[in-house]
């Protein structure tokens, strides 16, 4: 007897929205090429996390995102700390200092006051601890059931200090150095254990920081990076496909170079994830010329958030794929995720 399978690639046209259009992988990609783009317009040659403009004969970039955590609160943080730390992050991976953050709260009717209080203080303290004040806001009320708790919009506003006038994948040449800020995987797999009641040893604690303090020191004083990504929805490997995409140009990591916490490893290994696709909320990753890698790292590790910065690998010729090179010295081919693998992680 023949038995006949059927396994039909994923397809990249929906006729409604999935989860994974918000993954921030090529769904999300298809999304805004087939729907906003063509509504709205391209304003730069590139996708980016924040978009510069023009004003006053000087340049700014205005960046705005939405929180949707499930769980609100997880170790490390909440989903006000992410909305703060998120936002800040995005001027920042621009080349922007960061001046002003508005905040939209959507509400479900239900929703305990002192839970809005906590998340209140806690997007206070992170926009205190990236020298940033939150200025303008709206609220609005959904009925019960029909809001999961919380949503917050934040966007942001900043002034573009990086020489050449902020960052972007178009400045990245053949071989730059990628550093990475910190270890990876924490977040993503801080809020899947939290969601689904799983404890880990050590535990797991999300990155979620504002990188203000050594992304401003680069910008200001630092070799000044060509081009910078907070790794987020996708993680390291979803960034750096993006922007290899981007640049046109070959990239190449060194996984044993990656930093990753044993509980995070572990955890990844025990249920199926790889830690180089799960996101991040206080981790970049940063193209610089190779000859100043290592004044970069210097600077870098001045400061706590990016204590564990390394140099993970390195800019090759033209082509626009990423390869990363095992412990066993094979090396292997990343490909920008349809999705993501853990949905409302952000």
């Amino acid at each position: 007897m023949v038995v006949r399978m059927n396994c039909p690639l994923p397809n990249s046209r929906y006729s409604a929205i999935t989860m994974a259009h918000g993954g921030g992988g090529t769904l999300t990609e298809t999304l805004i090429r087939d729907v906003f783009l063509p509504a709205f317009g391209q304003p730069t040659p590139s996708l980016l996390d924040a978009t510069p403009f023009a004003i006053g004969g000087g340049r700014a970039a205005l960046t705005t995102d939405s929180y949707v955590v499930q769980p609100l609160f997880f170790p490390g943080g909440d989903i006000g700390t992410l909305a703060v730390c998120g936002t800040v992050n995005d001027l920042l991976m621009a080349g922007a200092r960061p001046i002003a953050l508005s905040a939209g709260f959507i509400l479900e009717e239900g929703l305990p006051i002192e839970t809005l209080r906590r998340v209140a203080a806690s997007m206070r303290a992170a926009a205190e601890a990236a020298n940033v004040r939150v200025i303008a806001g709206d609220t609005k009320v959904v009925g019960r059931g029909a809001g999961d708790g919380l949503y917050i919009t934040t966007s942001g506003v900043g002034e573009i200090i990086a020489p050449g006038g902020g960052l972007s994948p178009e400045r990245i040449r053949p071989g730059d150095a990628i550093l990475l800020t910190g270890d990876i995987g924490r977040h993503g797999m801080a809020v899947m254990a939290t969601r689904h009641g799983l404890t880990f040893s050590p535990p797991i604690a999300s990155d979620c920081a504002p990188l203000a303090a050594p992304m401003l020191e680069l910008f200001t004083s630092g070799p000044p990076p060509h081009c910078a990504r907070d790794l987020t929805r996708g993680g390291l490997g979803g960034a750096l496909c993006e922007l290899a995409q981007s640049a046109g140009l070959d990239f190449e990591i060194e996984e044993t170079a990656i930093p990753v916490e044993p509980s995070v490893r572990h955890a990844c290994e025990l249920l199926g994830f790889d830690p180089l696709f799960v996101p991040n909320e206080g981790c970049a990753a940063i193209f610089l010329p190779h000859d100043q890698a290592d004044a970069a790292l210097a600077c870098l590790r001045r400061h706590e958030v990016s204590a564990r910065a390394a140099l993970i690998g390195r800019v090759g010729g033209r082509g626009g794929a990423v390869a990363a090179r095992t412990a066993l010295g094979t090396l292997r081919r990343l490909l920008a995720p349809s999705g993501e693998q853990l949905p409302r992680i952000c």
